[in-house]
């Protein structure tokens, strides 16, 4: 089994590299993304692996078909990359739903804690031997309500990290977890009464710009936004001016809405030309990650394996517990519980 390998960086490659040769898959690692430029490097294997930057539209999927292309493996969760539904009955499309929910979790508080607790300027002031205390006073998370926007794997491991602190937890989701003791409300109510929120859903039609300039308008002044899920369900301009108004007292991004040509590259010898993310960056009470959330040992590792046993099925059987498929209305809930090929 061959397999074109877009957008591969360095710390991808030992992970799939060990697991493809236990599974005899031979991946050709590529720098560049996927996308209608250069889905032709394509020619000759049996499935593309791609990541979240990486174009995977109607042309693209339709360049792949014509070369013999069987398959489009994504090493993330997220898929709104790939127009699932141009691929039915052309190309088969899987995930890897779960990789390490603790990871995305964990960097989320870890950036709140980052910015309340004010430690990213102290690293930097006592690098200089300044130990100065001035400006430095963070809050108790204790007794904070945090509101938490998704409870799938993620969301729900940053509830039960939140409740380790004390805080009180308030969640949105329009699929509620069945039988788990999470405090639902709408997603209004989550909005006007959180001090904090968290985003971990997908992005979809619904989730896009969910925070925008008049949904900022109904959030308690001061509020905290934490976004380690997809850039686009914040509206960045929006945002930005509801920094610079105080309705919104910080923001810990580790997503950004324009981030594809931006985030995983080394611009620092180099002005970047996207003055949004530049003046938020600038912003006191802001914090910038690129994307580094999922970025451990143990979510690599279980990348790498989940996408290769998603490689095997969908090579050896035709079909895949992880697809991703149109026939039904759930995608990643296929009414067929795959029991049989999707087409």
């Amino acid at each position: 089994m061959k397999v074109a390998f877009f957008d591969a960086k360095p710390y991808d490659i030992p992970s799939f590299e060990k697991y493809g040769k236990e599974n005899s898959i031979e991946f050709k690692f590529f720098e560049t993304k996927l996308g209608e430029d250069t889905a032709g490097l394509a020619s000759g294997y049996d499935g593309v692996c791609v990541f979240v930057n990486d174009t995977v539209n109607a042309a693209v999927l339709d360049k792949l078909y014509s070369m013999g292309v069987k398959f489009v493996v994504l090493r993330c969760a997220g898929y709104n990359n790939v127009d699932v539904e141009h691929a039915f009955k052309k190309v088969h499309v899987a995930h890897v739903p779960g990789y390490s929910p603790y990871a995305v979790a964990e960097h989320a508080m870890a950036l709140l804690l980052t910015s309340v607790r004010r430690i990213h300027k102290a690293y930097i002031r006592t690098k200089d031997f300044n130990f100065s205390l001035s400006g430095l006073t963070g809050f108790d998370l204790h007794g904070k309500t945090v509101g938490v926007v998704g409870t799938g794997k993620i969301g729900r491991v940053f509830i039960d990290i939140c409740r380790g602190f004390g805080m009180n937890v308030i969640a949105y989701d329009k699929f509620p977890a069945e039988g788990s003791d999470i405090n639902y409300v709408s997603l209004d109510e989550l909005l006007r009464s959180s001090d904090i929120i968290s985003f971990h859903c997908p992005l979809t039609d619904e989730t896009r710009h969910m925070i925008n300039s008049e949904s900022i308008k109904t959030l308690k002044r001061g509020v905290m936004l934490i976004n380690t899920s997809r850039g686009e369900i914040i509206d960045s301009e929006a945002l930005l001016e509801g920094i610079k108004n105080r309705r919104i007292g910080g923001a810990c991004l580790d997503v950004y809405d324009e981030e594809s040509d931006i985030f995983f590259k080394d611009f620092s010898g180099h002005i970047v030309s996207d003055d949004t993310l530049a003046r938020l960056i600038s912003m006191p009470n802001v914090i910038v990650t690129s994307h580094q959330a999922f970025l451990t040992e143990e979510a690599l590792d279980n990348i790498a394996k989940t996408t290769c046993e998603n490689i095997i099925e969908l090579c050896s059987e035709g079909a895949c517990k992880n697809e991703l498929c149109y026939r039904c209305d759930n995608i990643e809930g296929c009414r067929v519980e795959r029991c049989g090929k999707c087409f």
